[in-house]
């Protein structure tokens, strides 16, 4: 299901309050307790298995506060990417921007919102100047300083009180100069985790990878786009990534054969070959290997719960 959020306007009607707490409505209530704040708000969420499409007026952020493995994700793409999430990692959504989440298994998570108006005001205080432009990390980058305020908020909202507003403001307001200076390119870039890629190298590479991942790609090639030679890149993209490039890839590629197979719009064959792989066995090789499944199976299976999908959407309410 798709939600859309709304954002607190000038004024101060009922009417404006009622719809500016409606920015954290996002995030289902069963997920875990929260609270709307004058800059924006903070959830503690708790999800089991699921997933999720959001398009909201307000920009988002979610720190993993447990590993999560097995997650697909996407912004304002149709092209899903698959990663693992580990302690620490950091999505951030930008306002009017669409994200989609597939996660596998149980994740615990801190979210943040922030107006857009606020954040416009925290960068006129930070660096004289409006309208910051966004530029969220690759999937799986891990942020200590985002995770240690996303524990802060964390015992905040899980107290046998209620929460202090004042204070989860304060610390929503010490996030959004945080994203600030590290994900818009007017402050100093956060550095990647230690042996790693730069968060900017690590960018330029997934970027890299999500456009060529279908072609034979060599290490010196990846090297080159991070700037490292050959013998670092692998050791510094598998610390950065959470696995070494080949694997890296090799999820990129299935994940496309998946779409394709629920499509049913191409031969099995010809699936294996645009999504790079050498030969349908090896594709099937691969699928068995990592999901446990033939590309047949993958194929009746997708495309029956799309039409499962379709027939509960087709239901009258009531």
């Amino acid at each position: 299901m798709r939600h859309k959020s709304d954002v607190l306007e000038s004024g101060s009607s009922g009417t404006d309050w009622q719809r500016a707490n409606e920015i954290l409505d996002v995030i289902p209530n069963e997920a875990g307790p929260r609270l709307t704040t004058f800059r924006g708000g903070a959830v503690y969420s708790r999800r089991p298995p699921g997933s999720q499409t959001v398009l909201a007026e307000t920009h988002f952020a979610a720190v993993m506060l447990a590993p999560a493995p097995g997650n697909r994700a996407s912004l304002g793409s149709d092209r899903m990417q698959e990663y693992d999430a580990p302690t620490g990692a950091l999505v951030i959504q930008p306002a009017n921007v669409e994200g989609r989440a597939v996660w596998s298994s149980a994740r615990e998570s801190v979210i943040v919102a922030i107006r857009p108006e606020s954040l416009l005001e925290l960068a006129a205080q930070e660096f004289s100047m409006g309208d910051p432009e966004l530029r969220p990390p690759p999937f799986g980058t891990i942020d200590p300083a985002a995770l240690h305020l996303a524990q802060l908020l964390k015992a905040e909202l899980t107290r046998a009180v209620p929460p202090n507003e004042l204070y989860v403001d304060s610390l929503v307001t010490m996030f959004g100069v945080h994203i600030l200076r590290n994900y818009t390119g007017m402050g100093n870039p956060v550095p990647g985790p230690k042996g790693g890629l730069s968060n900017r190298s690590a960018r330029r590479v997934q970027e890299f990878l999500e456009a060529n991942f279908s072609c034979k790609i060599s290490v010196a090639e990846l090297a080159a786009v991070s700037g490292l030679s050959p013998r670092h890149f692998i050791q510094a993209f598998t610390r950065s990534f959470g696995e070494p490039p080949y694997r890296h890839i090799l999820r990129l590629r299935l994940g496309f054969a998946e779409r394709l197979l629920v499509k049913g719009e191409l031969p099995i064959a010809e699936v294996a070959h645009v999504s790079g792989f050498s030969s349908q066995s090896h594709l099937t090789t691969v699928m068995m290997k990592y999901r446990g499944m033939t590309p047949m199976q993958m194929r009746r299976e997708g495309q029956a719960s799309i039409r499962d999908s379709g027939a509960t959407a087709s239901l009258p309410s009531g």
